[in-house]
């Protein structure tokens, strides 16, 4: 199980997380803690944060960094690559699917990942036959902001194993990351318990060597 430890300054459901962290020095230690990514909240007005911060993250970290914000047009992926991000967040339901099959497509073209967010069989079905292979399921519903973990227990295991699964929003601790492993995710994405952690080396350490079950995605 890969984790992808993001910087979290704020969100919508949480308010202030930590306002003051350093993003060199927050990313350096998710680095030395065993991330095998790290997810950089981007989006100023709820979240707090800048491309600043992807930039200097850039900078202090050799593993890939995925840039988290809402992504709608195409212009914004070619600001995404032209600040270093290795992917960038796409959401199924933000955008039309003539829309999402043109951000895959740009993605593409410019060597931009695109992690595709989903909360459901329905927007799974359409990510694929759109040709995403990297799909993250949501366990937050956007609309009203609760988090229910049985999200990733249903979708995850739809996953084709050809694609790469990652779960998102409401995962903690270490059982919450074995939850994941036993429905057959890839990674986890875990944001506002690293970010608060005084420890952020130590947090993201006690959530790595986590075995995914091999078996649990069946197609």
């Amino acid at each position: 199980m890969g984790i992808i430890a993001e910087l979290k300054r704020a969100s919508p459901s949480r308010g202030a997380i930590n306002l003051s962290l350093s993003a060199f020095e927050q990313a350096r230690a998710y680095e030395r803690g065993g991330a095998v990514g790290i997810s950089v909240l981007t989006e100023p007005s709820r979240f707090g944060g800048s491309n600043d911060d992807l930039v200097t993250v850039c900078a202090a970290v050799d593993i890939p960094i995925l840039k988290k914000d809402f992504h709608v047009e195409p212009v914004q992926l070619l600001e995404a690559r032209a600040v270093g991000s290795s992917a960038a967040l796409v959401i199924a339901r933000a955008v039309p699917p003539r829309r999402l099959a043109e951000l895959l497509q740009v993605g593409g073209e410019i060597g931009l990942e695109i992690l595709v967010e989903v909360r459901d069989a329905v927007e799974l079905e359409l990510a694929l036959s759109l040709g995403a292979d990297l799909i993250g399921v949501n366990n937050r519903d956007l609309e009203t902001l609760a988090v229910d973990l049985s999200t990733t227990d249903r979708v995850i295991p739809l996953v084709p194993r050809s694609c790469v699964a990652v779960a998102e929003s409401g995962i903690a601790t270490r059982a919450d990351v074995e939850r994941a492993a036993a429905n057959g995710a890839d990674a986890v994405l875990v944001g506002a318990a690293l970010s608060v952690s005084s420890e952020p080396e130590a947090a993201v350490r006690s959530l790595t060597g986590v075995a995914r079950a091999a078996d649990a995605r069946q197609n």
